[in-house]
C-alpha cells in the first residue's frame, strides 16, 4: 500500500515510521530542507519528549479536547514512548513536575534518533516538497496528492501531520488546515496555548526570572487556575513556565477580550509563597532590625532581587529614603501584602507565532479517536498539532505528538 505522510515533524514522523514498519511503500513529505526541526528546539532545545506521570492522568493535563485522546494515549502510553526511545540508543532521565528529558540534554538526539528509523525502515523523505492539494476520487477516497511544483504522486492513505501555526519559521504555518477544509473538514479557530501575556502594567522588570512562586489567575473576583514555579518579566509582560500554563486556562475564559478590555483578568503573584503573611511580616521585622539605621530603599537586599526592590518601594508607597526604625506597623502590613499579592494585569495573548502549540485545528468530531482516521474521507488520516486538542507544557504535547502519530501509522 502507497502511504504519503505530509509534515516531518514528530507526529509525521512517528506515522512514517510505523506505516513502514508495517510493510507500507511512505512517503514523507516536508515542505522545509529537513525533518524535525520543531522537534528539535522543544524544551528550551533540551527536548521534554514527554512526563512520567500516570497515563490516566494524562488527560486531566489536556485542556484543549483531552477525552479524544483517551484510545490513543493508551494505544502509545508514556512508558511506551520512553521504551521506544531508549531502544534507539536515547537514554531519558525524569527531572522536576516529572519531565522526561534525555540525558544528554538535547532535543537533536530524538530527532536523529527518528531519522535513523526513517531510514532504516526505507521511508522515501521528499523536502521543500509543499502540498497544494489532496486529490479523492468521487467515493471520497484519496487517490493522491499534488505539490505545489505542480507534481502529482498517487498513494492510497494520506497522513496529515502539518502542525498547527505556532512557530511557522519550522513550517507550521497552517497550510494544514487548508488542506482539510478544501476536503470538507471544520477547522476551530486556531489560537495560540502555552503563549506569553502582555500586561498593562510597564515594570522595569524586563528579564527577570522568579522561581519558587505562586500565581492565581482571577477572572473578576473568580479564582480560575493556580500553579507554583517558575516564571519571568519581560518587557511587554510576563511568560515563563507557570504564565504558559496559565494562559490554556485564560483562553477558555468566555468573551475574553471584552475581558481584556475591561481589565478584568488578573496575575496575583506571591512572592514569597513559603512564608504565611505573619511569618512574612516577622521576616521583614528582623530585616528592619539588622538595617535597623538605614533608609528603607537599602533594607530589602535580603529579601528581594535587586531589580525588583525600586518596583515594589514604588508600589508601597513607602517613602524610600525613610529609616526602617521610622516604618509603621501600617507600612509593614502594607509592604507584606504587597509581597503576598503583587498584581498585573493581563491585556492580550502575544500572537499565536510565538505560542509553543496551538489550540484549535481539525474539529475532533470528524476524527475517529481510535485510529485517526476522517470520518469525511475514506484513507486521510489526522496527528498531531493540526488536531483540535492541546495541553499544558511538561512533554504533555509531545506525547499527543508521538501517540496520534503511532496510531495514524497503524492505518486501521
Amino acid at each position: 500500500m502507497k502511504v504519503i505522510v505530509i509534515g516531518g515533524g514528530p507526529a509525521g514522523m512517528m506515522a512514517a515510521i510505523q506505516s513502514a514498519k508495517n510493510g507500507n511503500d511512505v512517503t514523507l513529505l516536508e515542505r522545509m530542507r529537513t525533518p524535525g526541526r520543531k522537534l528539535a528546539i522543544t524544551g528550551k532545545g533540551r527536548g521534554n519528549l514527554t512526563n512520567n506521570i500516570d497515563i490516566s492522568d494524562f488527560i486531566k493535563n489536556v485542556p484543549g479536547n483531552g477525552k479524544f485522546l483517551y484510545s490513543a494515549f493508551n494505544q502509545f502510553t508514556n512508558r511506551d514512548l520512553i521504551s521506544y526511545f531508549n531502544s534507539l540508543g536515547v537514554e531519558t532521565k525524569v527531572e522536576r513536575g516529572e519531565r522526561v528529558f534525555p540525558v544528554a540534554d538535547t532535543a537533536m538526539s530524538l530527532v536523529n534518533a527518528l531519522k535513523k528509523e526513517l531510514s532504516r525502515y526505507n521511508v522515501n523523505i521528499k523536502t521543500n516538497s509543499l502540498v497544494k492539494d489532496i486529490l479523492v476520487n468521487n467515493s471520497k477516497s484519496i487517490v493522491g496528492v499534488k505539490l505545489e511544483s505542480g507534481e502529482t504522486i498517487e498513494c492510497d492513505r494520506v497522513i496529515l501531520a502539518t502542525g498547527g501555526k505556532s512557530y511557522s519559521m519550522t513550517g507550521s504555518d497552517g497550510t494544514g488546515y487548508t488542506l482539510a477544509q478544501k476536503l470538507g473538514h471544520t477547522i476551530v479557530e486556531p489560537r495560540g496555548s502555552l503563549v506569553p501575556l502582555e500586561t498593562y502594567e510597564k515594570y522595569d522588570l524586563q528579564g527577570l526570572s522568579l522561581k519558587n512562586v505562586s500565581i492565581k489567575v482571577l477572572d473578576g473576583s473568580k479564582e480560575i487556575y493556580d500553579d507554583f514555579g517558575e516564571m519571568l518579566f519581560t518587557h511587554f509582560g510576563v511568560s515563563g513556565p507557570i504564565i504558559l500554563s496559565s494562559s490554556a486556562h485564560i483562553l477558555r475564559i468566555k468573551n475574553i477580550e471584552e475581558k481584556f478590555k475591561n481589565k478584568s483578568i488578573k496575575i496575583v503573584i506571591d512572592l514569597k509563597p513559603a512564608l504565611s503573611f505573619e511569618k512574612l511580616s516577622q521576616r521583614i521585622q528582623r530585616d528592619f532590625e539588622k538595617f535597623t539605621k538605614k533608609q528603607f530603599k537599602n533594607s530589602l537586599v535580603d529579601l528581594l532581587p535587586a531589580k525588583m526592590i525600586p518596583v515594589i518601594i514604588n508600589l508601597s508607597k513607602i517613602d524610600s529614603s525613610k529609616q526602617v526604625d521610622q516604618i509603621t506597623k501600617e507600612e509593614r502590613e502594607r509592604l507584606v501584602k504587597l509581597l503576598k499579592e503583587f498584581e498585573v494585569t493581563v491585556k492580550k495573548f502575544r500572537p499565536i507565532e510565538e505560542a509553543i502549540v496551538t489550540a484549535g485545528g481539525v474539529s475532533t468530531k470528524e476524527i475517529n479517536p481510535q485510529t485517526m482516521e476522517s470520518k469525511l474521507i475514506s484513507g486521510l488520516y489526522f496527528a498531531g498539532e493540526i488536531i483540535d486538542v492541546d495541553a499544558y507544557t511538561g512533554g504533555f504535547n509531545l506525547q499527543i505528538a508521538f501517540s496520534t502519530g503511532y496510531v495514524a501509522g497503524q492505518l486501521l
